[in-house]
């Protein structure tokens, strides 16, 4: 008797090789290799035109590889549900697999998908494939109910003694041909999409990866917080598209850890960028243990706390005009590459939540227009962690102070000057201070091309924030 295909639903993992679910589906026969856009996937894409650019490539390079194994994607829009049951029945497939994405609405519908294929006969299995360790295995370390970590520290302790799996012999998986017929590719005109600004791909991430372990990576520790020092790996995107296996840059930062002639300095440096990735699980594991948490905060304690859903200076915090320099420049290459550095998202983030005392999902909302990276379960993990209500075990919020953040970090304002024309001719001790304390920045000739001047006092704003939070925390 004749092998049946199982049919494997590509989502966020865009890519061949070391892939946990392809894996799962070639254990059952050929894999038949299907994209299915659904409305939740339409509507994502059309909330961020260079997300849908990206997107699009990524889909298009993920077919060119296909072809090249004798196989191709095949497309159909419409109700996964309905859609896997009747390819299933056409092509004699037994069942189909995908991998799990993290956030709350995401696993609904994954859920929900799992129990209509079962009810209609068919195998559906659910993988992990996003974290470099899975949300059960961390768990499983644990001597209590297994429903996961709360705290960082012990749950990166876990993280850190479990091997890495590996799924990287791409040539052993077997391909079904699409004989079934398919629908176009998606276009960006489908998701009213801008081209592609950066490169996407399996090809193209593997490139990246490799050039940054061998050039930058052991720069990590400076880096990630010199904003103008531009060599952390701009991995985020590619790894939130499943480009790249998280699982492929933890054994090869391992590997490379473990040579005996690398500098301390570099060593520290690579040991940071894992504990970055180990960070990605923390946050991928805690939404699935909490799926809640994409619509309250995960503190109990903190979900009655009153935000604000508006403010006289949110639209300047939109457009990159509140007069704190760091925030600004961080805001403005936001919108104008779909990129922030990740220390400068810190800050920003943390001047929307405390000095405006504006409510964390109306930040992580208005950065998801822009951003470029699709994983809305990590938004929100770091967005709680930052507006204090979330996974961060500290006392009290860690309150940014942006100036002082920028003293430290661009003290040249190397950063800044490059994001925010306004201050490229404007001495650095003239940057940041009111109209009475800075005649250049006040010249009413130059208005139109100067640069904000800071309406609130970050002090004062962080201490009332503060103050009430400490009073609500303590009730």
């Amino acid at each position: 008797m004749a092998e049946r295909p199982f049919i494997y639903r590509f989502t966020n993992d865009l890519r061949l090789d070391d892939h946990a679910g392809l894996a799962a589906a070639a254990a059952h026969g050929a894999v038949f290799p299907l994209l299915v856009i659904d409305d939740a996937t339409g509507e994502r894409l059309k909330r961020s035109p260079r997300r849908a650019g990206f997107y699009c490539e990524s889909i298009r390079s993920l077919d060119t590889e296909l072809r090249e194994r004798g196989s191709a994607l095949c497309v159909r829009r419409g109700k996964p549900a309905a859609i896997i049951t009747a390819l299933a029945r056409e092509i004699g497939a037994t069942g189909a697999a995908w991998s799990v994405r993290y956030d709350g609405a995401a696993m609904d519908r994954d859920n929900r998908l799992q129990s209509e294929l079962e009810e209609n006969g068919l195998a559906a299995t659910m993988v992990h494939d996003a974290p470099a360790v899975g949300p059960e295995e961390t768990a499983a370390v644990r001597t209590g109910d297994g429903a996961g970590y709360r705290a960082f520290a012990p749950y990166f302790e876990a993280w850190s003694q479990l091997p890495i799996a590996s799924y990287e012999h791409p040539l052993l998986l077997r391909f079904a041909r699409c004989d079934a017929g398919s629908e176009a590719l998606p276009h960006l005109d489908e998701f009213g999409g801008e081209p592609a600004a950066v490169a996407s791909g399996p090809a193209h991430a593997r490139r990246a990866f490799e050039r940054f372990l061998r050039e930058d990576a052991a720069q990590y520790a400076i880096a990630s917080k010199v904003p103008a020092d531009d060599r952390t790996s701009h991995l985020s995107a590619l790894l939130s598209f499943g480009a790249i296996s998280a699982r492929t840059i933890v054994r090869a930062v391992r590997d490379r850890i473990g040579d005996p002639f690398m500098l301390s300095e570099e060593r520290i440096s690579l040991r940071l960028f894992l504990r970055a990735i180990a960070h990605r699980d923390f946050l991928l594991q805690l939404s699935w243990f909490h799926p809640r948490t994409n619509d309250e905060p995960l503190q109990e304690k903190m979900r009655g706390f009153e935000w604000q859903r508006s403010h006289r200076e949110l639209e300047s915090w939109r457009r990159g005009t509140t007069g704190y320099p760091l925030v600004d420049a961080g805001v403005r290459q936001l919108r104008a590459s779909g990129w922030m550095h990740p220390h400068v998202r810190a800050v920003a983030a943390s001047w929307l939540c405390f000095d405006l005392g504006v409510d964390w999902r109306i930040g992580r909302d208005e950065w998801d227009r822009f951003l470029i990276e699709d994983d809305l379960a990590l938004a929100t993990g770091n967005w709680q962690w930052i507006a204090g209500v979330g996974a961060d075990m500290a006392q009290y919020p860690r309150i940014y102070n942006p100036e002082r953040q920028r003293r430290r970090y661009d003290p040249a304002g190397l950063y800044v000057r490059h994001w925010i024309p306004e201050l490229r001719h404007v001495p650095l001790d003239e940057w940041y201070g009111r109209r009475s304390s800075s005649a250049q920045l006040a010249l009413s000739l130059y208005d139109a091309q100067s640069y904000a001047v800071p309406s609130l006092d970050h002090a004062v704003e962080a201490r009332a924030f503060l103050r009430r939070y400490r009073e609500f925390a303590s009730s």
